[in-house]
């Protein structure tokens, strides 16, 4: 499947339909294109099994309540939708994105209770999300933007207003030649990428922000897990920048990234170690166990 987005062949569900890609459209006046009331999940489904597909449901439910927002279908109603969609497309080796927003309605100012919550899936094809990076070692720039105090935003919700920074912050370390950026937190500490946690190493031990002020992802705690079963040593704590220096491997988690070693972040460097790789190598079995 290549071409815009917005030009394809296929079907999306929609609101509980299956429809023609190209006609899988919203009015201008939707609430959620102009106050950002809209959550989201990114899935890959392997050899017609979606990882974690139910956990990415009940999240996505939860995202939406976070935001005040009530589901209209269930997470098994939504696992089916998931299903549906990828067997009309012909796919088993796919990224799913679900999508749940305030469509418009009779309010189109800040205040929308009364507008429906509408929802669809759409998958396609797509290959590493960093491209040769996922082999060779992404190189990350460091982000002007902080990661806001959960104070100020729901931290917990994949939210699409929360990816404002994590666009400009992607843009901005392209240009420089970079495939992500790093974001610290609103005290200075490391926080994760633009859409991946990320993990240290140094010592045969693994080192990882603790996730308690941006999103958990599920694949970082399907990392973590899988890294205690194996016997390694994880520790979830803050983490400072000056530390990195004290790294000697780095690696990015999340459903698109997968696992992706990094191979410098501003002026630090890590090397794409075995330790690393064997995550990598990990990962890839367990997703298609």
């Amino acid at each position: 499947m290549t071409g815009a987005y917005d030009d394809r062949d296929g079907k999306i569900w929609m609101d509980g339909e299956l429809v023609d890609w190209r006609d899988a459209n919203v009015h201008i006046l939707t609430h959620a294109l102009h106050y950002a009331s809209s959550v989201f999940e990114g899935e890959r489904c392997y050899d017609g099994k979606i990882f974690k597909g139910h956990e990415h449901s009940l999240r996505l439910i939860e995202s939406a309540r976070l935001l005040d927002m009530e589901s209209p279908y269930s997470a098994e109603q939504i696992d089916a939708a998931k299903e549906a969609v990828l067997q009309a497309n012909g796919l088993t080796n796919a990224y799913v994105r679900a999508v749940m927003w305030r469509g418009s309605g009779p309010d189109m100012g800040v205040s929308a209770a009364r507008n429906p919550v509408r929802m669809a899936v759409a998958v396609w094809e797509w290959g590493s999300y960093y491209g040769d990076a996922k082999w060779q070692g992404a190189k990350l720039d460091v982000a002007k933007w902080k990661r806001p105090s959960p104070e100020t935003i729901p931290t917990a919700a994949k939210a699409a207003g929360l990816y404002m920074i994590c666009t400009m912050s992607k843009h901005a370390a392209e240009a420089k030649g970079c495939s992500d950026a790093l974001f610290m937190d609103w005290e200075g500490y490391v926080a994760e990428a633009t859409g991946a946690n990320i993990f240290f190493i140094r010592d045969g031990e693994v080192h990882t922000p603790q996730a308690d002020r941006f999103l958990n992802g599920i694949t970082r705690q399907t990392i973590i897990q899988m890294l205690k079963d194996n016997g390694t040593t994880v520790h979830e704590r803050r983490i400072r920048p000056e530390e990195l220096e004290d790294f000697q491997e780095c690696f990015l988690t999340g459903t698109a990234a997968e696992v992706t070693p990094v191979g410098q972040i501003g002026d630090w460097h890590f090397q794409v170690g075995q330790t690393t790789r064997q995550v990598a190598e990990d990962y890839e079995r367990l997703v298609r166990a």
